[in-house]
C-alpha cells in the first residue's frame, strides 16, 4: 500500500497537470478525541472526485458538498468542524473537532511547481516545512527535522511538515516476516526485505513489497535508510542480523531492533561489543529483544509486537507510559 500522503499528492499532480484546479485540505489541529492527525491531507477536484482522509468519512463528504456549491472560492481558508460555535454544524461521530486548511491550488507554473516540490520530499530523504500565508500572499518551503511537530501555525501563517513516507526495512526472511510486512503495509509503511539467500526468498510472496536480494547489511551500508526508516532483523541467524545492526546503528533510521530472548540478546550485545567494533552507545540504539511484551507466541502475534512498538517509538510514548 502506497503511502496515504503520496497518493494524495500524487492525484492532486495528474489533476493539476490535466489543468484541473485542486483543493488540497490539511487537518491543522485536533481536539478531543479525533479520526486523524494533523497533517493528514485529501484533495479534492470539481468532479466530485477525492482521495485521502480527514475523518471517518461524514467530513468528507460535508466538504465534498460546500465545495460542489462554491464555498470554498478563496486561495487559501480556514474551516472548523465539530463544535456548534463554527458555521459548520457537522458534529464528529467521536465526539471531537478539528480545523481544517483548504488551498485552492489552480493549475499554474508555481502551484505545479510547489506540488512536485512536496512530491519529491515524500519520495527522498529529508524533510522540509510547507509555509503557507493564510491570506493567500504565497507560500514556501524551509528545512524541517521530524522531531518538529507535524503543524504550528499563528495568526498569519501555517507551517505544515511534510517528510519521506515511514520505510520498515526487513532484514531476513523469517516466519514472522511476512505478518511483520503486511501489518506494516496496512499501517502505510513502505516496505523493504533484503535477504541474499534463493531459497527463502521463494517462499516470500507479499504483494507490494520489494525484495532485495542482498545482505541486509549491503543494502542499509548503501544508503537505505533515512530519518524516517525502522530496521527489524528477525532471523535468528547472527550472520545476517548482527551485521545488519552493526550497520544500522551508524544510520538515522529511527528505530532498530533483532528478535531474540533475553539471553541471546545479552549475547548479541557482547558479541557487538567484541568483534563488531560497536561502542556502548551505539549498542544502546538497539532494541533487543524486539518489540512491546505482549506475550507473543505465533508470529502474526510477535510481528503484531514489533509494529505496536515501532508506533509507540513514531507517537513519541515511552514504554512505562503505555
Amino acid at each position: 500500500m502506497q503511502h496515504l500522503d503520496l497518493q494524495v499528492i500524487e492525484r492532486a499532480l495528474k489533476w493539476a497537470n490535466q489543468g484541473l484546479t485542486v483543493w488540497l485540505c490539511t487537518v491543522l489541529k485536533t481536539f478531543g478525541s479525533s479520526p486523524r492527525e494533523p497533517g493528514a491531507m485529501l484533495v479534492a477536484c470539481k468532479t466530485e472526485e477525492y482521495i485521502g482522509s480527514l475523518s471517518g468519512g461524514c467530513v468528507e463528504e460535508d466538504f465534498i458538498a460546500r465545495l460542489h456549491s462554491g464555498e470554498f472560492d478563496k486561495p487559501v481558508q480556514q474551516i472548523r468542524y465539530g463544535d456548534d460555535s463554527s458555521a459548520a454544524s457537522l458534529r464528529l461521530p467521536c465526539g471531537g473537532s478539528m480545523e481544517v486548511l483548504v488551498e485552492q491550488l489552480s493549475p499554474t507554473t508555481e502551484n505545479l511547481t510547489h506540488l512536485e516540490v512536496v512530491h519529491a520530499t515524500l519520495l527522498g530523504r529529508q524533510s522540509l516545512t510547507r509555509c503557507i500565508k493564510l491570506d493567500g500572499s504565497g507560500k514556501r518551503f524551509n528545512p524541517a527535522t521530524l522531531t518538529e511537530p507535524a503543524v504550528t501555525f499563528d495568526a498569519t501563517s501555517v507551517n505544515i511538515r511534510i517528510g519521506p513516507a515511514l520505510r520498515l526495512i526487513i532484514a531476513g526472511i523469517s516466519s514472522i516476516s511476512s505478518p511483520c510486512a503486511l501489518f506494516a503495509q496496512s499501517l502505510g509503511f513502505e516496505v523493504i526485505v533484503c535477504d541474499p539467500r534463493d531459497e527463502v526468498r521463494k517462499n516470500f510472496d507479499v504483494p507490494g513489497v520489494e525484495v532485495q536480494a542482498v545482505l541486509p547489511s549491503v543494502f542499509i551500508a548503501s544508503g537505505g535508510c533515512h530519518a524516517n526508516t525502522a530496521v527489524v532483523a528477525l532471523t535468528h541467524d547472527p550472520r545476517i542480523d548482527d551485521l545488519a545492526m552493526i550497520e544500522a546503528v551508524r544510520t538515522e533510521a529511527f528505530y532498530i531492533g533483532v528478535m531474540g530472548s533475553h539471553q541471546t540478546s545479552q549475547q548479541r550485545k557482547e558479541r557487538l561489543l567484541r568483534s563488531g567494533g560497536l561502542t556502548e552507545t551505539q549498542v544502546a540504539k538497539i532494541v533487543m529483544p524486539i518489540g512491546l511484551n505482549l506475550g507473543s507466541k505465533t508470529p502474526a502475534e510477535i510481528a503484531l509486537a514489533v509494529l505496536a512498538d515501532i508506533i509507540r517509538l513514531c507517537r513519541g510514548k515511552a514504554r512505562d507510559a503505555l
